[in-house]
């Protein structure tokens, strides 16, 4: 193993025997974790925002029965994917989640096939 190995495996336990030793360590970690996770969200709600800016032509150009079609989709897409932890612990719950997004996968394919379909 070479030395900036070495490096990180230590820089890991380190960060993990803090965590496990400091009083308010977990607690800590759980605050510094769902930070990165809203700094991960806003990343994704301005990405969106830039594509919805840069591709609203073509959007529009879609009308209005594919286009609401397309944004259920997303829509039913985040609510199901914001629950998963929750549905995962049933079985009934995760083949609901499986044709949940199996159904938003194929609406959102189906609306990007016939989008680019010659007329």
């Amino acid at each position: 193993m070479s030395l900036a190995t070495l490096r990180n495996i230590a820089i890991i336990l380190i960060l993990a025997a803090v965590v496990a030793i400091v009083p308010g360590g977990g607690t800590a970690t759980s605050v510094l974790l769902q930070a990165a996770s809203l700094l991960f969200l806003a990343v994704l709600a301005w990405f969106a925002a830039i594509m919805y800016r840069q591709h609203r032509a073509s959007l529009y150009s879609l009308g209005d029965h594919r286009r609401g079609l397309l944004y259920l989709a997303l829509a039913v897409a985040t609510l199901t994917l914001s629950a998963t932890h929750r549905m995962w612990n049933s079985s009934a719950g995760s083949v609901a989640w499986l044709i949940l997004m199996g159904s938003c996968v194929y609406a959102v394919a189906a609306i990007a096939w016939a989008a680019r379909r010659p007329y």
